[in-house]
């Protein structure tokens, strides 16, 4: 049975990490890092989840190697289901064919309902976990810190969470199934960090947490515990672990499930329902409150059941592991060859027999006999394998190297090579390069930073970027990138030993393991191949863009600029993904940065792998720079897609700040009761970061901070309350409970925050999305004023504490051929993002956050035609806290109040400019450029040539800024304040560098090396092809025509539910 093990990713900018897939045709194995980037980079090598049972983790828990695996399980769960969906979708169709056809005979049927009897009559088999991951202690619990946010049904997830038990007598494998045998290593370090003390020593088991019915609401904490030993509390503190665990991912929870109780005992912010005694319909509940001033009636009321997540308000405290796993993984030993003369000779007659004995299995012979099979089989021969070491630092070559493992011959026999996975500087060790040496024999493959160079992963991504950067070089830099390591290491050069006895690790290469262990270099993807991305540029676009760049640089615009008026003009914008659900090949999640000069840097959101799309922004010394500068990240909700980058953005900081080798005496940590007494002191006294979002955020950061010390103790978690309908300067920031904004009543802490933050006002509005989602209006000193709507509806109290923004980035998930999408899943259109901007009066807005459907240019065409509706933030009172954030399902869409804008312009109309004619101080060809650019801006159905479309707004209460500007943002944009005007001006350029480029991507290829394009094209061939007999002709659906006008790559599965994803 042949198998092999490829590399996935190697250390990169964009795959922090370094991971592995086994194969068997069966089932498929990850075995490395669960890093930050790792399912995008799995959507760019066309790798697909749907085998994958088995996840096994090497080195140390914490984030670096851990931050993907949320964004992995969300994937494969989302996978599962639609393929279920699918199967059952396909089984109806069949038998209704069948049906139809009078193919089902009453013979048939009957069959068919014995066959069913006999199934149910058969006990029940136990469900096996459909993905078991393993690893070190802290796995479960870093899963179950996001139980708040992380919500899916049937897909059960089961954590093995290893503990060093070595059992050298006979050597039985850690954990086994029909592929593959596996012996875990876990190796600790010569001298491991001081630990904290545990916070508590007592612990109630899962089930006293529990209990979830209305009978038995959910019992005090304090009730009934009793003094545990050690073992016994470890024991009971991961009950609860995957208790929650469980709930997460195999819950029978129902958003919709009603259950009865008086209204006296409801506890807000519950959503209330009753029905109605005449209609007997469900109507929401709008009378007294428990927590209200007036008398409440005695009646009984609906409410949704709380789902289990929610009711564990704090998971049982932990302690950093220090712990790397490694692993030696073999195939199961292969029988030997069938010898039919010695079965022949002990009586075992020909046929079937024979067979039997093959397979494994004893036989009786002619005489009565057993026969064995080791009677009649060859010399067995040992199971190809190989080892997976990853070794974090110096501090744990000793421990590792000097395990006995590597004396056993049931462990060791039949592996041939090792995977090292090594951190900065070990490979440089002269015990592990002596016992490597002593292992000449093995094939010795190294992953680590200073082997392996810092190429460009995402191709699809960065071929987009070149690109974009051949028609605006200002706006689209150039990925940060090398092909060749930086720092390679000592007496590694041709010819020397160090060559002939390891290989730097590669994207792609393969190390087969049966039939024979051999090292394939077939499968290695090499570097982006630039130059012909360049080539392949469409002349047309480079003509218009030079065309642009030259009316852009004439003295007339450049005056224009110039006369803007825009406080702060040099303030950039930095877009880290523009991606809404989960990244792509073309889109990263969410993350916008802002840098205001003399003011500081300022994060919005940050999805997976925001690092590193940053290093790809920015040198490594630019980059310290600017976290050095970091005051402030912004998480507007909970959903996945837009916070799980924050833990590394974080640790980033602080090590940039304060050194990758802080370590804080106890005495000089800042106590609880001292960040009560005078927050304003110690704001000011240690650089802080200020992390600003709803409680549940702050409160996954501090649970998941006794995982690892990613520079929580550095941290200002400030709660954030929205503000009163008409009053921004009621938004409430809470630290410790304690108001701590930019207008109490304590003109000393007001000072603090804003020279701590360097902001002078914070004001957030609740937004109709989901439980907690708020948009927010930073103003600085210099009056500049930046709105960021996060996922939303068109909020009408949004656009009041924006009034008069500077700059307006908004999210416009859906074109306007989809607003009943929109509407449904709570995101908004291009138009309706506009139509905020014109409510808000806004400078300057700017459009992110689209569906991955529009893979590199999201359309600009076609905008609905109806009034815009702002929805009050009572709309959002539907979501319910005790619900988890990311349902699985579409939210409940509420009719919005308020007309505001009726729009029936393009996308195209209001980025086009008015056509001028050419003035004395531009060059003699500039009636040449107008000519060349006035068929991209013209407009049939304007009142005159070249005129854009006015959107149709009530001018009495809504009048837009006369030079509003609206840019759409891609990854890698840096665009300034003052420069987001000449956005628009590109547009033509733009458009005609995707006008074909959409339908296939040229530098993305599958598995057996077919590019998107030409498999798009056989696909597409064969679809218009008309066969004979009952196949006919191939039709495509209407979804799938709708995706070809938009451009969408229909079989790189990317399109699956905005809203409905959590990453």
């Amino acid at each position: 049975m042949k198998s092999d093990i490829q590399f996935l990713t190697t250390p990169t900018a964009d795959t922090p990490g370094t991971s592995l897939l086994l194969h068997f045709d069966s089932k498929r194995y990850i075995i490395g890092n669960a890093h930050e980037g790792l399912q995008r980079s799995l959507i760019q090598r066309g790798k697909r989840l749907s085998k994958v049972t088995d996840i096994f983790l090497t080195g140390k828990t914490e984030w670096k190697n851990t931050g993907g695996l949320i964004g992995i399980i969300l994937t494969l769960a989302d996978t599962l289901r639609s393929a279920a969906a699918s199967t059952a979708e396909n089984t109806k169709l069949s038998n209704r064919k069948k049906r139809s056809e009078g193919s089902l005979s009453k013979k048939v049927a009957e069959r068919e309902v014995k066959s069913k009897e006999i199934v149910q009559n058969e006990p029940a088999k136990p469900a096996k976990p459909t993905l078991t991951i393993h690893g070190n202690p802290n796995v479960t619990h870093t899963l179950a810190t996001a139980r708040r946010f992380v919500f899916r049904k049937g897909m059960p997830v089961d954590v093995n969470e290893i503990r060093e038990e070595r059992e050298t007598e006979e050597w039985h494998p850690t954990w086994s199934d029909e592929n593959v045998k596996v012996w875990a290593m876990s190796v600790e370090p010569d001298t491991a960090p001081m630990q904290p003390p545990s916070q508590s020593s007592r612990k109630r088991s899962f089930h006293d947490f529990m209990e979830l019915t209305s009978d038995n609401p959910l019992p005090s904490v304090m009730d009934g515990i009793e003094e545990a030993t050690l073992a016994e509390q470890d024991f009971h503190d991961q009950h609860i672990r995957k208790g929650v665990l469980s709930h997460m991912f195999n819950s029978d929870w129902r958003l919709d499930a009603l259950f009865e109780t008086p209204l006296e005992e409801v506890k807000k912010p519950a959503t209330v329902f009753v029905r109605n005694p005449e209609t007997r319909k469900i109507e929401q509940y709008s009378g007294p409150m428990p927590d209200g001033i007036e008398k409440i009636p005695k009646i009984n009321v609906l409410v949704r059941r709380p789902w289990p997540g929610a009711l564990i308000a704090h998971l049982p405290p932990t302690k950093p592991s220090y712990t790397a796993l490694s692993y030696i993984i073999r195939n199961h030993p292969q029988r030997g060859k069938f010898q039919p003369e010695k079965a022949i000779a002990l009586g075992v007659p020909k046929g079937r027999l024979f067979s039997e004995l093959t397979s494994g299995r004893s036989v009786t012979s002619k005489d009565g006999k057993t026969v064995l099979p080791e009677q009649v089989l060859g010399p067995s021969k040992p199971g190809g394998g190989l080892a997976v070491v990853e070794l974090p630092s110096n501090a744990y070559v000793q421990n590792l190297i000097t395990r006995d493992e590597w004396q056993a011959p049931a462990v060791i026999e039949g592996v041939e090579a090792i995977v090292w996975i090594l951190g900065p500087g070990v490979i440089n060790n002269q015990n592990l390069q002596d016992f490597m040496a002593e292992l000449s024999h093995v094939k010795h493959i190294v992953s680590a930073e200073d082997c392996c160079s810092n190429y460009l992963s995402l191709d699809s991504a960065a071929a987009a970027e070149f690109r974009l950067h051949q028609i605006d070089s200002e706006r689209y830099p150039i990925p940060i990138h090398n092909n060749h390591p930086t720092v390679m290491p000592q007496n590694y050069f041709p010819g020397s030993e160090a060559v002939k006895r390891w290989t730097p690790a590669q994207r792609g290469l393969q190390i087969q393991l049966e039939p024979a262990v051999t090292v394939q270099e077939r499968f290695i993807a090499g570097p982006l191949d630039t130059a012909t991305v360049l080539q392949e540029m469409p002349k047309d676009a480079l003509y218009l863009a030079k065309a642009i760049k030259h009316e852009i640089s004439s003295a007339t615009m450049q005056r224009e600029l110039g006369a803007q008026n825009l406080p702060s003009p040099d303030s950039e914008i930095i877009f880290l993904g523009t991606g809404s659900a989960l990244p792509s090949k073309y889109r990263n999640v969410s993350g916008t940065l802002l840098r205001v000069p003399g003011s500081g840097s300022y994060l919005f959101d940050a999805g997976e792998n925001t690092l590193g799309q940053l290093s790809r922004i920015y040198t490594q010394q630019e980059l310290l720079e600017v976290l050095r500068d970091l005051k402030m990240i912004w998480i507007s909700h909970l959903h996945a897609d837009h916070h799980l980058g924050i833990t590394s953005i974080i640790k980033a900081w602080y090590h940039a700040v304060y050194g990758d080798n802080y370590v804080e005496e106890e005495s000089a940590k800042v106590s609880l009761t001292e960040q009560m007494m005078d927050p304003a002191k110690v704001m000011l006294e240690q650089q802080r970061l200020f992390i600003v979002s709803d409680e549940a955020m702050n409160h996954w950061l501090a649970e998941y901070s006794s995982v690892e010390d990613f520079g929580f103790d550095k941290l200002v978690t400030l709660n954030v309350w929205a503000a009163k309908a008409g009053k921004p300067e009621t938004t409430r920031l809470e630290w410790n409970g304690a108001n701590v904004g930019f207008n109490t009543i304590h003109p000393k802490l007001n000072q603090a925050m804003r020279t701590a933050t360097g902001l002078t006002k914070l004001a957030a509005a609740n937004v109709p999305h989901c439980h907690g989602s708020k948009g927010v209006a930073v103003t600085f000193p210099s009056g500049f004023k930046f709105a960021y709507s996060g996922d939303c509806r068109p909020s009408r109290s949004f656009a009041e504490i924006g009034k008069h923004a500077t700059v307006l980035l908004h999210e416009a998930t859906f074109d306007d051929e989809l607003r009943g999408d929109a509407q449904a899943k709570l995101h908004s259109t291009t138009s309706e993002a506009i139509g905020v901007g014109i409510a808000m009066g806004a400078r300057r807005v700017l459009l992110t956050h689209f569906s991955q459907r529009y893979q590199k240019l999201p359309v600009m065409d076609g905008l609905s035609g109806q009034d815009l509706e702002l929805e009050d933030e009572k709309d959002t009172s539907v979501e319910d806290s005790m619900a988890p954030v990311d349902t699985g399902e579409p939210p409940t869409c509420h009719q919005s109040i308020g007309e505001m804008v009726e729009d029936d312009s393009t996308i195209n109309d209001l980025l086009a400019p008015l056509p001028r004619k050419p003035t004395r101080d531009e060059p003699e060809d500039a009636s040449a450029i107008a000519e060349i650019l006035t068929p991209y801006r013209s407009h049939p159905n304007s009142s005159q040539p070249g005129s854009p479309r006015v959107s149709k707004v009530n001018t009495t209460r809504h009048k837009p800024v006369a030079d509003m500007k609206i840019g759409v943002a891609f990854d890698y944009m840096r665009v300034k304040v003052k420069d987001i005007a000449l956005l628009e001006k590109f547009t033509p350029a733009l458009l005609k560098l995707y006008d074909q480029a959409s339908e296939y991507d040229s530098d993305s290829k599958s598995d057996d090396g077919e590019t998107a394009g030409v498999r798009n094209e056989r696909i597409n061939r064969d679809k218009t092809k008309i066969g004979g007999g009952k196949m006919g002709r191939v039709r495509q659906s209407e979804g799938e025509r709708k995706a070809v006008r938009r451009g969408v790559g229909l079989f790189d599965d990317q399109t699956k539910g905005e809203g409905r994803r959590a990453t």
